[in-house]
C-alpha cells in the first residue's frame, strides 16, 4: 500500500459518483490510493501510472480465469480473442464513462483545457488503475468481485469467437478456403503531425482484381478498414454467383 499522503493534490476533489461509492465505499474513496489511481500524469510525477500496470496484470487475470472456467470448450485463440474483447481501451471507456469516472480525473492544466477529461485513452487508463488499487488495498477476490460487477452486461452478452476475430483474420481464413494467396497491404500515405497522425493503407488481392484503401488513426486500423472493404467485395461477390 501508498504510505504518503497526495498533499500535492487540490483537496477539493469532485464528489465521486454513487456507481463508484456503491461499489466501492466511500472510506476507498477518500483514501489516498483511490487519489492516485485517478490522478494523470499531467498532474505530476506522482500520478496513477504504476497503479494502471498493476490493474492491467489483475484485469488481464481475473478475465482470463473467468473464461477459462467459464468456456472450457475455447481453443487458446478464441479464448485469447474474447479476453481481448474484454479488456481493450475502447471497453474501459465505456465503462469508465457509464459510471462518469471522467469527472473525477485529476488533470494538469493543459490536459483540461483540451478536454482530457472526455478523452478514452485518460478514462480507459485511469479505470485500470482503480482495479489495481483495489487489488492492493484489498486484496485479489475484493478486485475480482469489483471487475465483475463493471463487467456484469458484457459477461453476459458476449459476441461468439467467430463475430470477435477482426477483418484482417476473416479475409486471411476466406482466401486460404479459396486456396488462395494471402492479401498483400502497403501504407501508401501519412498525414498529420506526429501526435495526430492518419495512415492510408491499401490492401490488394491481386487473384481477384480487388484493390481497396482506407485511412485511420494508426497503420493497423487503416488495414483492418481496408481488410473489411475486401471482404464486402468478396462476400457479395459469392453471394450474388451463388
Amino acid at each position: 500500500m501508498v504510505s504518503w499522503t497526495l498533499k500535492w493534490l487540490n483537496p477539493l476533489f469532485p464528489m465521486a459518483s454513487r456507481d463508484l461509492n456503491k461499489l466501492l465505499g466511500q472510506d476507498f474513496l477518500n483514501s489516498s490510493l483511490f487519489q492516485e489511481a485517478i490522478t494523470h500524469r499531467s498532474v505530476g510525477s506522482r500520478n496513477n501510472e504504476r497503479l494502471e500496470y498493476l490493474g492491467d496484470s489483475v484485469l488481464d487475470l481475473v478475465i482470463a480465469q473467468y473464461l477459462f472456467v467459464k468456456f472450457p470448450e475455447l481453443k487458446e485463440g478464441d479464448l485469447s480473442r474474447t479476453r481481448s474483447h474484454l479488456v481493450k481501451k475502447d471497453t474501459l471507456a465505456e465503462i469508465g464513462s457509464e459510471i462518469d469516472l471522467g469527472r473525477l480525473i485529476a488533470l494538469g492544466q493543459g490536459e483540461l483545457r483540451s478536454g482530457g477529461q472526455k478523452r478514452r485513452t485518460i478514462i480507459a487508463d485511469a479505470l485500470e488503475a482503480i482495479i489495481g488499487a483495489v487489488y492492493l488495498q484489498k486484496g485479489l477476490s475484493e478486485a475480482q468481485s469489483f471487475i465483475f460487477k463493471l463487467f456484469k452486461s458484457r459477461l453476459n452478452a458476449l459476441p461468439s469467437p467467430e463475430q470477435l476475430k477482426d477483418p484482417k483474420s476473416q479475409l486471411q481464413e476466406l482466401l486460404q478456403a479459396k486456396n488462395m494467396p494471402l492479401a498483400r497491404y502497403s501504407l501508401i500515405d501519412t498525414q498529420g503531425s506526429s501526435h495526430a497522425q492518419s495512415f492510408n493503407s491499401r490492401c490488394a488481392i491481386k487473384e481477384l482484381s480487388i484493390i481497396t484503401s482506407a485511412w485511420g488513426s494508426t497503420k493497423r486500423r487503416a488495414e483492418q478498414i481496408s481488410a473489411r472493404k475486401a471482404l464486402d467485395i468478396i462476400l457479395k461477390t459469392d453471394e450474388t454467383n451463388n
